[in-house]
């Protein structure tokens, strides 16, 4: 479980979620049980079968989990980048005004959602969770916004990434695990297509990828999204991107450069961590193969 980032402070006015269910016990859900735990700090973690699955804060401007503090600052410094004269606000904050369409492949808590949602309330956003119940219980426990700011679409992943149509959206996120691994059928090349597929043209594809000392996963799906995308990149601590140890990696591809604010954006992240882009990425990929994994569609 990460550690809340360093010098944070919270607001005196905080509370914790009003609506919370049963915690420290299994509730059931539709693939299992999921289970809430409450931190000191008025955080909850909620577990699904067992498995850390998203941890929300009271304060939605706070993401606990480092991955996804990385993808926010990807997607803040892509809409500075790409939206020009929409992207930042005087002082350098998100413009709460900026409309952006953005899907998300994995749901659980939504604690990514949550967030964007606060950054660009204007911004329409959709989650897809294959489980029916989970995604019922998280709508209460963690008051999230209501359709058309968010919606939740109960499916397999998959099958909606392939059901969705052409440039339907500017920033598309992957966050699915069966156990400790994503299903093939979302690493695939076909996969990488359709994700291709329903991004505009300077659209922004975000994935989720968890692999261990040894294995090749980071650099097959690099040279996989590469075979697709014009560009391709991955943020991650230095001793995961040498493949020294377990960690989650975000992978980056679009059509258009990635963000060159990037890199300096990810120094102010609590834990050390690095943007391997360009002649990077490409030796980090160097020793891989395209998946071709089965994909839905």
């Amino acid at each position: 479980m990460t550690p809340p980032p360093r010098g944070r402070r919270r607001s005196s006015s905080e509370a914790p979620f009003p609506d919370l269910g049963p915690v420290g016990e299994a509730i059931p859900i539709t693939t299992g049980s999921a289970e809430l735990v409450v931190e000191s700090d008025g955080s909850v973690l909620l577990l699904v079968n067992g498995v850390p699955s998203s941890h929300l804060d009271p304060d939605p401007e706070h993401l606990v989990f480092e991955y996804m503090r990385w993808m926010r600052t990807a997607m803040r410094c892509w809409a500075a980048e790409r939206r020009a004269g929409d992207g930042k606000d005087g002082d350098g904050s998100p413009r709460r005004g900026l409309e952006l369409a953005v899907a998300h492949l994995g749901g659980a808590g939504c604690a990514l959602p949550r967030t964007l949602a606060h950054d660009w309330p204007r911004a329409r956003q959709i989650v897809v969770e294959l489980d029916a119940l989970l995604a019922e219980h998280v709508r209460t426990w963690f008051s999230l916004p209501r359709s058309p700011q968010l919606r939740i679409r109960v499916d397999d992943a998959a099958h909606a990434l392939a059901d969705w149509r052409k440039d339907r959206f500017d920033v598309l996120t992957r966050d699915v695990f069966a156990g400790d691994r994503t299903p093939s059928s979302l690493t695939s090349v076909a996969a990488a297509r359709h994700a291709r597929r329903v991004l505009t043209a300077d659209g922004l594809y975000l994935a989720n990828c968890a692999s261990r000392p040894g294995s090749r996963l980071l650099a097959d799906e690099l040279t996989t999204l590469s075979s697709v995308f014009a560009h391709v990149g991955a943020i991650a601590e230095p001793a995961h991107l040498k493949g020294r140890r377990r960690g989650n990696c975000v992978l980056l591809a679009s059509d258009v450069p990635l963000p060159a604010s990037l890199d300096r954006a990810l120094r102010s992240d609590p834990v050390a961590v690095r943007l391997a882009a360009g002649e990077d990425a490409a030796r980090i990929a160097a020793p891989g193969t395209v998946l071709e994994g089965a994909a839905q569609g």
